[in-house]
């Protein structure tokens, strides 16, 4: 059963505008050349108070990766992180602090599910050890890729030791059909997202990176990043869930009216 859910996020990240809406000019051509950023946009974690525990969709940034000047990779594959995104984190915008400003204790995280395993989306697992990590295994399987740095994943971050992976969740994810796992591959071959469905509340749809703006997904437009045949078929999905349910809210990992939303 859920009792409620909030949102807390971890800092703001800015962006280029054809990451946020693709407009059909080449991810290395914008990504090399563009002098302009979106607003900040924040960095969203999910906090959903099921009767196992609390339950985080996606863990943030890590603040490290302003202060540590190791933390990302030297060379090209780092010029690269550099020009994609640009973050903001105040010393009290950890995934353990912002929890605690809510009303929560990191110490009651019980599952954790990932969107995908790019930075801004597993930045608070150094601070997770003690919950169950679920991810996709197909997105699991991208780590092993020679390219998975260049595709935004920085193994050191995401495999730390003593991490409970799991990777092989079952679809409803507590046998009681209030969280069911919903693949929406596209932005990066194993992306999930997570409906919640309980009596009393309105449904809601957490996804990462499948858009940046409800308003976006409403229009069938879909970001930059990842490839495009994939994210025009899972926005199509989410979409037509939308259609079948129109109370349905659609939370994404950057999308600033998200917090406005959860509170109507």
């Amino acid at each position: 059963m859920i009792r409620n859910v909030a949102v807390v996020s971890t800092g703001s990240v800015q962006i280029r505008p054809q990451h946020a809406r693709r407009d059909g000019s080449p991810l290395l051509w914008w990504l090399l050349t563009s002098r302009v950023w979106t607003a900040p946009r924040p960095i969203n974690v999910y906090v959903i108070e099921h009767s196992d525990g609390l339950v985080l969709f996606d863990t943030g940034q890590d603040r490290s990766s302003v202060t540590d000047p190791g933390y990302f990779p030297g060379g090209i594959a780092g010029h690269l992180y550099r020009r994609l995104a640009k973050f903001s984190i105040a010393p009290g915008e950890t995934l353990t602090a912002q929890l605690d400003s809510a009303g929560y204790d990191i110490a009651d995280v019980r599952t954790v599910v990932l969107s995908h395993l790019h930075q801004d989306h597993i930045g608070g697992l150094p601070e997770l050890g003690h919950a169950r990590i679920v991810v996709s295994a197909a997105e699991w399987a991208t780590l092993a890729k020679p390219d998975a740095l260049l595709n935004g994943l920085m193994r050191k971050h995401i495999e730390l030791p003593g991490l409970r992976w799991d990777t092989d969740a079952a679809p409803d994810m507590f046998g009681d059909g209030t969280l069911m796992l919903v693949p929406t591959p596209g932005h990066t071959p194993g992306s999930l997202s997570l409906l919640l469905r309980q009596d009393g509340m309105p449904s809601m749809l957490f996804v990462g990176d499948l858009t940046y703006d409800v308003s976006l997904l409403e229009s069938g437009d879909v970001p930059g990043v990842g490839d495009r045949r994939g994210l025009e078929l899972s926005t199509a999905l989410v979409n037509e869930l939308r259609r079948q349910h129109p109370s349905l809210l659609v939370l994404a990992a950057h999308d600033p009216a998200a917090a406005a939303m959860l509170a109507s």
